[in-house]
């Protein structure tokens, strides 16, 4: 079982697998990568033969061969030609003139099987399963964010312990990790690690440094950085490299090690068939597909390279109907007492799963006269979804890791690594199901359909629907709810012994829509917060105390916002904090107030209050003197490359300013900081906390003011005598 597959130039392929002191390679020198092609109409008349000729022909095709296969869920096996290739690297040149040649006019010719990440096309194609027959070692490298720029780094972190010196103090420290570690897996804080390192040796005539387990390739260059937008958030791709029988992860294009740990990558591993490596930096829907294609391929279906799949005909009226999204309840502003949140567990990927709701079954022929979708009458067939057998597995597994997570924490002594095991697979599970859903609206998603999107949709509604009723007419209040959750309280007007017991109506509601409702939380209170410039209530912003616990659970608002600095974080738990002891928005000033006076007085460390932000784009492209530009002007004067799509780091330190000396990145030496500018950041998180008691930032401002004139007045009577 093969942790990491390797491509060497000369057509060889080198799979590894883990042991106890190391890793051993396998070589193999008859793989040959493979692609397809076949009519893009299913009732095209055209002879494949011909090309085929032309394939036989090229040196870099080893075979060709007609075979049947189903070139999509929705067509029967049909003859297709298919073309085994030499490297790998020529799998997508080799496809792209299958499109350009003049005997086929463009458009009458589709190719599939051709955009797959190389090992995982590898694992596709051999059957080999990249789960590690036994437990990963690492070895962690990290380089201070001042380093980064530099040919020559003059300090690194190897295994958590800071080396500093010449080339050669840190080759031989990293040398050494190597030998006593064995690593399988490198955690590097960024990729150029690898490059600089080799390249350090070089000048250094440091000879037998590598840190490659094959002797004749020290490392290789997969990609290079890119700047992308999704759905108008523009990201950044940092260079991707290879270094021969380790797999690398780069800390700063990683999703799912950052979000849940090896544990949830290998989990996703073994079900995806991406080895470490790969799915280290792919995204939610990279690895959804991945799986999606697992299962195509076990059923015989090819994977198109570009998605053309149309939209079907609906009439305006359908249209318009099925263009909405999940339901919403809008919260009613203010404080609430003695709430109750309930879930629906795993909503939309259970939808797809209990009401078969998957691109190769909805709107079939065979039951166009059904109308299955409430609201929109789109039929769905009889037959078993393919995307049903994708989801319901995980959603079992994450059910059955759930369970084992409850079981451990109610032993008297919980084994933390088990937990911290069970919790990373549970959340990479849980990312999967989030993106299922809308995946299906993704233009550029292999097996999408926007109908299962919008059947998804009208299925939620109608159940979110039915738990309101159900619960409103045993005896409770909704004061919330949207899309999966819903937020209830005792209802003023019923009695408590009319009143239907919670558990019981969670239970009926399950049975009756055949997906679990939830009992997720018991607060205390929760405030639900109106919107900057209106009354209305924000869908997502909340917070509320949980019964029995001390903690907050908080939504929306600046602690939970990835920019807030440290200190205003803080500030406003502490808030809260007093809110709930007293329930008086006096304390909450008082709070603030402390709070103002510590930031005046020069008493608030720098480093809390260090704002995080993304860059949009280069510092060129920006025409207004924002703190981003300011912060970017002096990345540059520095010698610091940042990219759009990655974050940057500052303190403000004079917001009245323009240039560069507005602000001072975060590992400078800061002597001062603006604290006017993060007086208004404070009073605008304090003002999310009171806002549910009719709080604004001019009250809050005015209150401040008031009292500072009182303390003032004070202090010159006292001075007076």
């Amino acid at each position: 079982m093969p942790f990491s597959i390797d491509f060497l130039d000369d057509g060889r392929v080198l799979e590894w697998e883990a042991t106890a002191d190391g890793a051993v390679a396998t070589e193999r020198d008859d793989y040959t990568p493979r692609f397809y092609v076949a009519a893009r109409d299913p009732d095209a008349d055209l002879d494949l033969t011909i090309l085929q000729s032309v394939y036989d022909q090229h040196p870099d095709v080893v075979a060709t061969e007609m075979v049947t296969r189903r070139p999509g869920f929705r067509r029967d096996e049909e003859a297709v030609l298919t073309v085994d290739v030499v490297h790998i690297n020529r799998v997508t040149p080799l496809a792209r003139q299958a499109r350009q040649l003049s005997d086929y006019p463009v458009g009458d010719l589709a190719c599939f099987n051709v955009d797959f990440s190389r090992e995982f096309r590898y694992c596709l194609e051999t059957g080999a399963d990249p789960t590690p027959a036994s437990e990963l070692s690492t070895l962690r490298l990290s380089v201070p964010v001042t380093e980064t720029s530099n040919d020559v780094y003059g300090e690194l972190s190897v295994a958590g312990d800071t080396v500093t010196g010449s080339p050669t103090d840190i080759l031989t420290a990293v040398q050494g990790a190597l030998e006593e570690y064995h690593p399988d897996v490198l955690v590097c804080s960024t990729s150029e690690i690898v490059p600089t390192l080799h390249e350090m040796a070089t000048d250094a005539s440091v000879d037998d440094f590598s840190l490659s387990r094959w002797p004749d390739v020290d490392y290789q260059q997969l990609a290079s950085l890119s700047t992308y937008s999704s759905y108008g958030r523009v990201g950044h791709s940092p260079a991707r490299y290879n270094v021969p029988g380790r797999a690398i992860i780069d800390r700063s294009n990683t999703f799912f090690y950052g979000e849940t740990n090896l544990d949830g990558v290998l989990d996703l591993v073994s079900r995806s068939k991406k080895p470490v490596q790969e799915l280290a930096w792919a995204s939610i829907g990279n690895v959804l597909t991945a799986i999606q294609i697992c299962e195509a391929h076990d059923r015989g279906v090819l994977v198109p390279w570009n998605s053309w799949r149309h939209e079907f005909y609906k009439p305006m009226g359908t249209l318009h109907d099925a263009d909405r999204g999940g339901f919403i309840f809008a919260p009613e502003v203010g404080l609430h007492e003695n709430v109750h949140e309930l879930d629906f567990s795993s909503l939309y990927p259970n939808i797809i799963c209990t009401r078969n709701v998957s691109p190769d079954v909805i709107r079939c022929d065979c039951h166009s006269d059904r109308e299955d979708v409430p609201g929109l009458g789109y039929s769905i067939c009889d037959d078993r979804g393919y995307l049903v057998d994708v989801l319901q597995p995980i959603i079992d597994a994450r059910d059955e890791i759930k369970a084992a997570i409850r079981r451990e924490k109610e032993r008297d002594d919980p084994d933390e690594d088990r937990l911290a095991e069970l919790e990373g697979r549970s959340g990479a599970l849980k990312w999967i199901l989030v993106a299922c859903f809308g995946y299906q609206g993704f233009s550029n998603a292999k097996f999408g359909r926007i109908e299962c999107h919008e059947a998804i949709n009208a299925f939620a509604r109608e159940i979110l629907l039915t738990a309101k009723q159900r619960l409103e007419a045993g005896g409770w209040r909704v004061v919330h709810g949207i899309v999966d959750s819903i937020w209830v309280t005792p209802d003023p007007d019923v009695n408590d012994d009319d009143r239907e017991d919670l558990k019981t109506l969670a239970t009926e509601i399950t049975d009756c829509v055949e997906i679990r409702l939830e009992h997720e939380a018991h607060y205390d209170w929760v405030a639900f917060v109106p919107q900057r410039e209106s009354d209305a209530g924000a869908l997502t912003k909340y917070f509320g105390k949980v019964d029995g616990d001390d903690d907050f659970k908080i939504r929306g608002i600046e602690a939970r916002q990835r920019s807030t600095p440290p200190f205003i974080e803080d500030v406003q738990r502490d808030s809260l904090e007093r809110l709930d002891a007293t329930r008086s928005p006096d304390a909450v000033l008082d709070c603030l107030q402390d709070a103002i006076k510590r930031l005046h007085a020069g008493m608030v460390p720098v480093e809390q209050l260090v704002e995080r932000n993304r860059v949009s784009k280069p510092l060129e492209g920006y025409t207004q003197t924002t703190q981003n530009v300011a912060a970017l002007k002096r990345a540059r004067e520095q010698d610091l490359a940042i990219h759009p799509g990655q974050d940057i780091e500052y303190v403000v330190v004079d917001d009245e300013k323009r240039s560069r000396e507005r602000v001072a990145l975060a590992y400078e030496e800061i002597e001062s900081y603006d604290a006017s500018y993060y007086e208004t950041q404070l009073v605008r998180a304090v003002e999310s906390v009171l806002s549910p008691f009719g709080w604004d930032r001019t009250e809050i401002q005015r209150e401040i003011a008031e009292t500072r004139e009182t303390d003032l007045a004070a202090f010159t009577e006292i001075e007076r005598f």
